[in-house]
């Protein structure tokens, strides 16, 4: 049965920072706020794979990235945590970066969403040790980049040699 986590009490779901951070209150959601915030970045990748494909999902990937550091950074500063698992943005500007990679099809991004959450779950080296070690905005946001890095190498290996899309 899903619950919800509290907003910080300085923070109300229509300000932005919780807006952002919490990526319209899905990081919110219990449990695994981070595989909520990954589905919820779903509809708007594919708004954005349908209106200026791979290019505009990097795009906004980047912009994410940037709302991010100052939106986790403000959060975590109000929460008094370090690393708030409400907090995920960061989920959304990677997943973005990973969809960028492979064709807009169910397979495809089921695979993607799966590879992602793996090594965003997992935290192989580095992303543990980005994760430990970065701290703030920057931090929260750096170590999903990572993992998402491992998930768009698995997945260009896994087209290469399997002609997975």
């Amino acid at each position: 049965m899903a619950r919800f986590t509290a907003l910080p009490a300085s923070l109300r779901a229509t300000d932005p920072v919780a807006f952002i951070a919490t990526w319209f209150s899905s990081g919110l959601i219990r449990p695994a706020p981070g595989t909520w915030g990954t589905l919820a970045a779903l509809p708007f990748a594919f708004v954005l794979f349908i209106l200026g494909g791979a290019p505009l999902l990097i795009i906004a990937a980047v912009v994410a990235f940037a709302a991010g550091i100052w939106a986790a950074g403000e959060y975590a500063r109000q929460s008094g945590k370090p690393d708030p698992s409400e907090v995920v943005i960061d989920e959304v500007a990677a997943i973005w970066l990973v969809l960028s990679i492979v064709p807009p099809s169910w397979a495809g991004w089921a695979i993607a969403f799966a590879c992602f959450r793996f090594f965003d779950i997992v935290k192989p080296w580095p992303v543990s040790l980005a994760d430990r070690k970065l701290k703030g905005g920057f931090g929260i946001m750096f170590d999903d980049v990572i993992a998402a890095i491992y998930a768009m190498l698995v997945l260009t290996l896994l087209n290469y040699f399997l002609k997975a899309f």
